[in-house]
């Protein structure tokens, strides 16, 4: 499968020019925003972690095996990308333990920074937003459109598409997902299953929103739409009123799409017969959600950038710096800027 087919149209028009990203780890740089004041006693010890050209999943083996504890004793908010320079938190449950010595842990490629008790562990998803700073290198584009473009991106926000790191290569985690919905059946594995079962849904969800973004009204309330603001996970129904909302041109407030799994989306009008064309089209894999004990939700379609701000610190350089809520996707917004080339090559890829 190609981007268009898992990611959708661009919205801001075709791409200022090309460049590079990741060309080095200290060029995707990722800080984990967590508003949780931390007790500083309690059973579980909370670890401020950096890690460089390593995953979530394997710092949190290695953790492990340093503080001679299970895996499952070890608790993260979110998987940050692995080529890459990140810091996040990482929680163990040490109850009636002292701290472990955990230099065994350390290397060049893993820090910890901050060590502090608490009375709970990390859960998933508590994290507020990831704060970026990315380096796009090998640049070649126009200055002032580039400008132009990120100063539209600032005003309008971005549909909030899942990634293509969500669909592994070539979206062979949606291949997957269809195999084991033909076969009505689970991965045996947890992580298996989990990373499946999430391609399929962000899989779903990038259809609905693409088939907005071909139609001009991805960042636009029709009624019908379920609204939600953009640090909320509850949602409400758009009548006439809810449509000309003045939170919605402040980008505080958006229409959702549906991330499918058991229950009835209540979306009506235009936006629910948008929804129900995507799942009469992939009918295997909203029935395979639904009985693998996914439950219905909402995300919202349009994503706002917080507190974007860029410079060039060399002409063939843009740095960009941002704020995204948990979840989403800084390849994306560069998706709007940019076409990116591997590392090393100069000449112009084909357009998705």
């Amino acid at each position: 499968m190609n981007e268009l087919q898992l990611l959708g149209p661009r919205a801001h028009g075709a791409p200022c020019g090309t460049a590079v990203l990741k060309a080095v780890a200290e060029d995707f740089q990722v800080d984990e925003v967590l508003d949780i004041p931390l007790a500083g006693e309690g059973e579980h010890l909370w670890l401020w972690v950096e890690k460089r050209e390593l995953n979530t999943e394997e710092a949190a083996k290695r953790i492990a095996r340093a503080a001679s504890v299970p895996l499952r004793m070890i608790s993260y908010a979110g998987l940050k990308d692995r080529q890459a320079l990140t810091r996040q938190w990482f929680s163990l449950h040490l109850p009636g333990k002292v701290d472990p010595d955990l230099s065994a842990a350390e290397d060049a490629s893993l820090s910890i920074f901050k060590q502090l008790r608490h009375s709970r562990k990390l859960q998933r998803g508590a994290h507020a937003a990831n704060g970026f700073t990315l380096r796009l290198t090998q640049l070649s584009a126009d200055h002032e459109a580039l400008d132009a473009r990120l100063k539209q991106v600032a005003a309008q926000g971005i549909p909030n598409y899942y990634g293509l790191q969500r669909f592994g290569h070539e979206g062979g985690n949606v291949a997957h997902a269809r195999h084991f919905a033909a076969n009505k059946s689970l991965p045996d594995k947890r992580n298996v299953r989990s990373r499946v079962l999430s391609a399929a849904r962000s899989y779903l969800f990038n259809q609905v929103l693409a088939a907005r973004v071909a139609a001009g009204n991805w960042n636009q309330a029709l009624p019908g739409d379920l609204l939600a603001f953009t640090d909320s996970r509850s949602f409400f129904p758009a009548g006439e009123a809810e449509c000309s909302d003045p939170r919605l041109a402040i980008l505080d407030l958006h229409p959702t799409g549906p991330l499918w799994g058991a229950g009835v989306s209540t979306a009506a009008g235009v936006a629910q017969q948008l929804e129900q064309q995507v799942a009469e089209a992939e009918p295997a894999l909203v029935d395979w959600l639904a009985d693998a004990g996914m439950t219905h939700e909402r995300r919202i379609l349009r994503l706002p950038i917080g507190g974007l701000s860029w410079h060039y610190p060399e002409p063939d350089i843009l740095q960009l710096e941002f704020v995204l809520p948990a979840g989403c996707f800084a390849t994306v917004l560069v998706r709007e800027l940019v076409d990116l080339l591997p590392a090393g090559q100069t000449d112009n890829p084909c357009v998705f």
